[in-house]
């Protein structure tokens, strides 16, 4: 199935919404003191996959700033607790948690 852009998978977001969004997303985080960051990462990763199209299949970022910060809260709890041992797992915890919350469109 070929596309307007004559290809299969693409990513059609633009270099000044790019650039917008992320100094959004620092202002946040740095004005809350790193409180927003749950919501900053949202924004800036539910617009890298919005405008992400996969074999002729647009994706989809379900995820919400909310169900993150949970997640967040805990991960750091269990860092605390660990003394930073499980620092070494939030990244991967986080990558796990973006894709179960990204789907396709059609």
């Amino acid at each position: 199935m070929e596309t307007k852009y004559g290809r299969n998978s693409f990513f059609d977001g633009g270099l000044l919404s790019f650039i917008g969004w992320n100094i959004l997303a620092a202002i946040l985080t740095v004005f809350s003191l790193g409180i927003l960051y749950p919501w900053a990462l949202c924004l800036v990763y539910g617009w890298k996959i919005n405008h992400t199209v996969v074999d002729g299949h647009r994706m989809r970022f379900n995820g919400s700033a909310v169900g993150l910060f949970g997640n967040w809260i805990k991960w750091w709890c269990l860092t605390v607790i660990t003394l930073g041992i499980y620092s070494f797992w939030i990244g991967i915890k986080l990558e796990d948690w973006k894709v179960k919350n990204t789907s396709f469109i059609n």
